[in-house]
């Protein structure tokens, strides 16, 4: 099954939770609503024509260009991306999906935006999402566990963000 095939099932059972789809690239997409991403990805699922039963991977992209001289040929609006990467194991196809985020909930600095967690559908989202938390500055509502996995604790920021200002020292240690 095509991803356009999948798109029209998608837009037929979620309407306008489905915001939009790419099918001419390389590597086509479907966007969904950051609100239905749950909803989405249960029915991806346990639909038996489709049965996306692996999250193959889960990660972030932060659309953004700190560059001011860089920014005004930038063709996106800044913003922050979760793509999900899935595969059915049954029907030996694969989806990408994407989530569109404001880089900060809000439009308010220092704010971090949320996505409800898909932890519930693919429990290896667990690790994907914490990831996505400690590097990108995303909160997955509802994840069971979500702190930092591969920064310290007390790390204060996000190091993928674009935007983000390297310590020059941490804990005593230069940098």
């Amino acid at each position: 099954m095509n991803v356009s095939d999948i798109h029209k099932r998608l837009v037929d059972e979620f309407g306008d939770k489905i915001s939009g789809v790419n099918s001419e690239t390389l590597d086509p997409w479907i966007e969904v609503v950051p609100s239905a991403i749950v909803e989405v990805a249960t029915y991806l699922r346990d639909e038996p024509e489709l049965r996306f039963d692996a999250l193959n991977n889960l990660s972030a992209v932060d659309y953004f260009e700190p560059d001011e001289k860089k920014a005004a040929k930038f063709s996106h609006e800044p913003h922050l991306e979760v793509v999900y990467h899935l595969y059915s194991y049954a029907n030996k196809h694969f989806l990408t999906l994407k989530v569109k985020l404001p880089r900060w909930q809000d439009d308010e600095p220092g704010v971090l935006p949320e996505i409800p967690s898909v932890t519930g559908v693919w429990g290896i989202a667990d690790w994907h999402e914490r990831e996505a938390y400690d590097l990108m500055g995303i909160t997955f509502t509802g994840h069971p566990n979500l702190r930092r996995i591969l920064c310290p604790e007390d790390w204060e920021g996000h190091a993928l963000r674009k935007d983000y200002d390297f310590p020059q020292e941490y804990h005593g240690v230069r940098n």
